[in-house]
């Protein structure tokens, strides 16, 4: 069901409930430049087992963007933080009394769950982290993307970004939904897309990796550029116990391989050894 916009300390956050209302909650955290209908491929099977909360990030979708985006100092430290994005959770989860969740996160939404895990393990119950990394390029790589968001808007990175999203034989096959997905993310606000890049720019949780007690998926793409399989493994290497799945598919991995995708999240989530 559509929830009404709830006020985030005095702000405001969209946000969709779906499923049981007696089910396990899971929480899914969209990637820079989604929102919240990027889970549309795993809804049918997640919404047999669980109550199923998404929410677009702030900056994204129909939420709030914050106007620490919107002057000058936007590429200054502290314009948006991972910290504000995690506090955004809680408190998203505290307004719908929800005291414990599943949490699944991609890209950005991944950064945020393991914020989540780390400083708040007790509303954290199986964690998955896909297509994400502690730490995220290099500051320069993201200061330049911001300045082009900021000169000509998302638009102005669209197509280069669809090349990270996804393998050229999957736009290839799949060209409604790459379109789809394109407009999604060309719909993101400018100064919500430039305060989440200096977010992910200012991101490094390398420290805190070894605080998360969440059973934990970690997913990586085979053919994903922006966080190779190889940095994928390596980073789940300090998560205690964390186990890691590959698919075929590139950056936003839920879209390009959604059968397999939520093959593994459902399982997982259930607690089946593979």
């Amino acid at each position: 069901m559509a929830l009404p916009t709830l006020d985030v300390r005095h702000e405001n956050i969209n946000c969709r409930v779906d499923g049981r209302a007696d089910a396990p909650v899971l929480v899914l955290s969209n990637s820079l430049g989604t929102d919240l209908a990027m889970w549309e491929p795993q809804l049918p099977a997640l919404t047999e087992r669980f109550r199923v909360l998404r929410y677009d990030q702030r900056g994204h979708g129909a939420s709030m963007v914050t106007p620490a985006a919107r002057d000058s100092s936007s590429l200054a430290p502290g314009a948006y933080s991972l910290e504000t994005l995690g506090r955004d959770v809680l408190t998203l989860l505290d307004a719908l009394k929800i005291k414990r969740a599943h949490f699944c996160g991609l890209s950005m939404g991944g950064a945020t769950g393991m914020w989540l895990a780390a400083n708040a393990p007790e509303r954290v119950d199986r964690l998955v982290l896909a297509n994400t990394a502690p730490k995220f390029s290099t500051p320069d790589a993201w200061n330049t993307r911001i300045d082009a968001v900021r000169k000509g808007g998302v638009e102005a990175i669209a197509d280069a970004v669809l090349e990270r999203w996804f393998t050229s034989g999957f736009r290839a096959r799949a060209p409604e939904t790459t379109a789809r997905m394109r407009k999604m993310m060309v719909a993101t606000p400018i100064e919500g897309y430039i305060g989440c890049c200096a977010a992910i720019r200012d991101t490094d949780l390398r420290d805190a990796l070894p605080r998360i007690a969440a059973p934990t998926l970690v997913v990586v793409g085979r053919h994903d550029p922006a966080n190779p399989p190889a940095e994928g493994r390596a980073f789940a290497a300090r998560v205690p116990g964390a186990r890691v799945v590959e698919l075929d598919a590139a950056h936003i991995s839920n879209v390009e391989a959604p059968e397999q995708f939520t093959a593994e999240l459902v399982g997982f989530l259930a607690g089946e050894e593979r």
